[in-house]
């Protein structure tokens, strides 16, 4: 890590740099004298006939310590919706402030929104105070964004005491409400929101939810294919009141994972695409990424990529893959045969392994985190009985795991070799993907005996609506997913515990003495105004690479 810079291969910034502006200003905070611009009387709280209107909320993300990427979507008049390719040029002005009312305003600037960019606003915010919580809002002609809260990170040196982070993956649409997002909005106690991928799903009304129990439809209906597909599908979810609370609650740290393009996506097809329908899968994917990229608080890295480096002083690092872009197909699923050992194939390409262990040997930090999109820890459902396994096959696809890292097991074995052989403790591998939450040990090989030491650890959030054993089961019961956990467990004795049927969000609590997961669970997706509560407790102590039960949550 350098200076805190969320950088893939650590450069000073250049042109392939994910600081530098491209396209983008970077501002640098002024005095905090500054004077706020002037804004005529009677504003406009909705869109006007004619006038401009933010109805997409705000957000900020990637957060350093001298700065943050903010966010917005303006819609300059009612034909310019989003993925129209319509409206005009209009000038957007944001503002920092230090405190909600705006007195002391201590960075300001002014963006153009094009259609070419759906009218997506980006401003790379410099000159920002290490580890200090900002306020910041948008303006365009007499009409003002609400306010958002954001926080930039410590400082490299700085010794933090406690880091604190809502932790999400899976979120469809169709299938819930986002109840996770509104209750994560309502703390005040979080340094950012990481969100492991699936932030939106590609499928077309009622291909993915569970026998047609549609809660909620979105837009478009069909299947996301083209760039204007994609956009208002993007544009969708950010009407979602509570996906919106979350965004202007705390930054976002976000990478994707396969349904941000389609299904079991790899570098060269997905799943569900075929050329006769969707085009080329080159033109899918630039379309895929180019709206990730207008509507999302992410910095583009190298290569148009997630993968980049977060560093929270000494206490911590995190390392955000992007397991999508580089990977080979999945391999296929043959009885009897670990069809995952196979040299030539690979799940973060080249490049990316290497700076990923580079980063982790050159950490000088307490803790490192990786936030990897899919399960690292292997999973066999060998002791699973027949009819819950054709459940998790429908749930997974037939290949169950092989999507994870169980379908790269070479390069598995050359982190894992890595972390053992270089004697790096306390990495911490986060997840989603899989619809189920799970705390586990990570072994060096597939099977952890009594005797043979784990070499990291890792925490799997469960989804935040996307359907999981529970709703997708045969003969959906209590029962029956008590049997599928006793006997996930019984087959992987590393999984230290599992829930199979919940939907909710992850919070992460760190500190020099140990890292803990608390798994909260929705009360039910379906309503609107669910409530949450901890299910389970897992905290991993420094030094130790293993999970044990933690006794009680942390507090807020």
């Amino acid at each position: 890590m350098t200076n805190g810079r969320a950088t893939p291969q650590d450069p000073a910034p250049d042109s392939r740099s994910p600081l530098s502006p491209r396209r983008r200003t970077v501002a640098v905070a002024t005095a905090a004298s500054a004077v706020l611009l002037p804004l005529s009387n009677g504003l406009l709280g909705a869109q006007s006939d004619e006038g401009p209107a933010f109805l997409h909320g705000v957000a900020s993300g990637d957060p350093l310590p001298e700065g943050v990427l903010l966010w917005t979507r303006v819609t300059p008049s009612r034909e310019a919706v989003p993925g129209s390719g319509k409206g005009a040029p209009v000038h957007v002005t944001w503002e920092v402030a230090e405190d909600e009312e705006f007195a002391t305003v201590v960075a300001r600037g002014t963006e153009k929104a094009h259609a070419s960019a759906d009218h997506t606003v980006k401003a790379d915010v410099r000159g920002l105070r290490p580890d200090t919580s900002y306020w910041f809002r948008f303006s365009a002609g007499p009409v003002r964004s609400r306010a958002g809260r954001t926080r930039t990170t410590s400082a490299e040196d700085a010794a933090v005491r406690n880091l604190r982070f809502g932790v999400v993956s899976c979120s469809h649409y169709e299938a819930g409400y986002f109840a996770a997002y509104r209750h994560l909005a309502a703390r005040t106690d979080l340094h950012a929101v990481l969100h492991l991928g699936d932030y939106i799903y590609e499928c077309g009304t009622g291909e993915y939810t569970v026998a047609g129990k549609i809660v909620r439809k979105v837009q478009p209906e069909q299947e996301t294919v083209t760039l204007a597909d994609y956009r208002v599908r993007h544009a969708h979810y950010k009407l979602d009141p509570d996906l919106q609370a979350l965004h202007a609650a705390h930054p976002v740290i976000a990478m994707w994972d396969d349904h941000e393009f389609a299904n079991n996506a790899w570098s060269g097809g997905a799943e569900n695409h075929t050329p006769a329908d969707g085009g080329t899968w080159a033109g899918r994917v630039r379309a895929a990424k180019q709206a990730y990229f207008e509507w999302m608080p992410v910095r583009p890295s190298a290569e148009g990529t997630t993968y980049r480096r977060i560093g929270f002083g000494r206490l911590a690092d995190l390392h955000m893959l992007d397991l999508r872009s580089f990977r080979d197909r999945q391999p296929p699923r043959v009885l009897g045969r670990r069809v995952g050992d196979d040299p030539g194939r690979t799940i973060t390409g080249r490049a990316q392994l290497d700076w990923l262990k580079a980063g982790l040997s050159r950490s000088t930090a307490r803790w490192r985190m990786v936030g990897t999109s899919v399960m690292i820890a292997p999973l066999a459902f060998d002791t699973v009985p027949a009819d819950t396994r054709r459940s998790l096959a429908k749930l997974l696809g037939s290949g169950l795991t092989l999507d994870q890292w169980d379908g790269y097991t070479d390069d598995r074995r050359e982190l894992l070799t890595h972390l053992r052989d270089d004697r790096i403790d306390n990495t911490v591998f986060l997840a989603g993907d899989i619809h189920m939450a799970f705390a586990n040990d990570v072994p060096l090989r597939a099977a952890l005996s009594p005797q043979a030491a784990p070499v990291a650890t890792e925490f799997v959030v469960t989804s935040v609506t996307s359907p999981n054993l529970d709703d997708i089961s045969l003969v959906p019961s209590v029962e029956v997913s008590l049997r599928a956990n006793a006997a996930i467990r019984r087959g992987n004795p590393h999984v230290r515990w599992l829930d199979t049927d919940g939907h909710g969000y992850g919070v992460l609590d760190v500190d020099a003495e140990r890292v803990q997961m608390d798994y909260f669970v929705l009360s039910d997706k379906a309503d609107r105004d669910a409530t949450a509560e901890v299910r389970c407790s897992y905290r991993t102590r420094s030094g130790t690479q293993r999970l044990e039960k933690a006794d009680t949550p942390v507090r807020p």
